[in-house]
């Protein structure tokens, strides 16, 4: 019994102070903007890469990185969805330790639902569990379709998703955990007998909520995801890249407030009107731009009009845009970090 009370003491004493670590290191924890970029780290290349510049980046005022892994990471509780040349748990904590270093908040992304191939070539969850497919058997190839989704009713594919976000969180010490979602088009597909018939809102909303009681309810984490789903096309001049023509967009009023919304928008326009809707709804917006720079400080320009506490900061993406090494010279990124830098 002496033992089990000395194991526990253990457990509880870690826990608290990674969080008390994560909470020292975290933007999100008081009133300093968040100054991100999102980088692609899934193989060990990205990750010794990023690791090498992220004093650099912080010099810049760089505090958040969202590092995107997905299928990228040597792991132990399904080693058949690692991908070639995934990162291991030594190169991952070597990472850490330079945000740490350097007073970064690491934040992984998982990317979840769509997004599940990429041209001819479909990623791993899929190709090893077929049947988690929305369309399984449909679209040899890939062909005819933009990108591939797994089955958000599917009674298998959480037990899987979760098992790899559980040692994401644990070998990232992370506080949060970013889950995608974007640009999800294939959903509630017609031959799918799980999704046939229910609304593509309820069943995205329903994939939402399902994160969101893992990450926030069970492990007591912040959730991100991007926004665009959550857009109403019809009401919004984004199109159906930055905003939802599939009939998910009511899930905005389905899923919990404490989100993060990551409000992607690329170009340059006079307005970006999906900031103050999600703010009006009383979530955490994000704005995030990529490599253009005048749509760049536009959004920044525009998104710093609201002086409200749930207006983050500027997330910066790369999408490949710019090499990793050469990120510290990223217009986009500069102007964004000075712009919500302390005077």
């Amino acid at each position: 019994m002496r033992i089990k009370f000395v194991l526990l003491a253990v457990f509880l004493l870690a826990a608290t102070g990674r969080t008390q670590v994560n909470k020292a290191l975290s933007p999100g924890k008081s009133k300093e903007s968040w100054r991100g970029v999102h980088i692609g780290i899934g193989n060990q290349k990205a990750v010794e890469q990023l690791t090498g510049i992220v004093g650099e980046l912080a010099g810049l005022g760089v505090n958040v990185i969202v590092g995107e892994i997905n299928y990228g990471y040597r792991y132990e509780s399904h080693p058949e969805l690692r991908r070639d040349n995934a990162s291991n748990s030594a190169q991952i904590k070597k990472l850490l330790g330079e945000c740490r270093k350097h007073k970064v908040r690491l934040i992984p992304q998982f990317q979840c639902l769509g997004h599940q191939s990429w041209k001819t070539k479909t990623a791993p969850l899929l190709t090893k569990y077929p049947q988690f497919d929305e369309t399984p058997g449909k679209y040899p190839n890939n062909e005819g379709i933009y990108c591939r989704s797994w089955c958000p009713r599917h009674p298998k594919v959480n037990e899987v998703i979760f098992a790899l976000m559980d040692e994401l969180i644990e070998v990232f010490e992370a506080d949060a955990l970013h889950v995608g979602l974007d640009e999800v088009f294939i959903i509630g597909d017609e031959d799918c007998l799980r999704c046939k018939g229910r609304g593509k809102a309820e069943l995205f909303a329903g994939a939402v909520n399902d994160y969101h009681k893992h990450l926030v309810g069970k492990h007591k984490i912040e959730m991100l995801m991007w926004g665009d789903r959550l857009i109403d096309a019809s009401k919004f001049s984004f199109g159906k890249w930055e905003a939802s023509a599939n009939d998910t967009a009511k899930a905005v009023d389905m899923i919990g407030k404490d989100i993060v919304i990551c409000d992607w928008h690329y170009e340059l326009r006079d307005a970006y009107e999906s900031v103050p809707m999600f703010l009006e709804k009383g979530f955490r917006v994000w704005p995030a731009s990529w490599k253009k720079p005048d749509a760049a400080r536009a959004f920044v320009d525009y998104s710093k009009r609201y002086d409200n506490a749930r207006m983050l900061g500027h997330l910066n993406t790369t999408w490949g845009a710019v090499a990793i090494k050469e990120l510290p010279s990223f217009e986009p990124l500069k102007y964004a970090t000075r712009s919500f830098s302390k005077p």
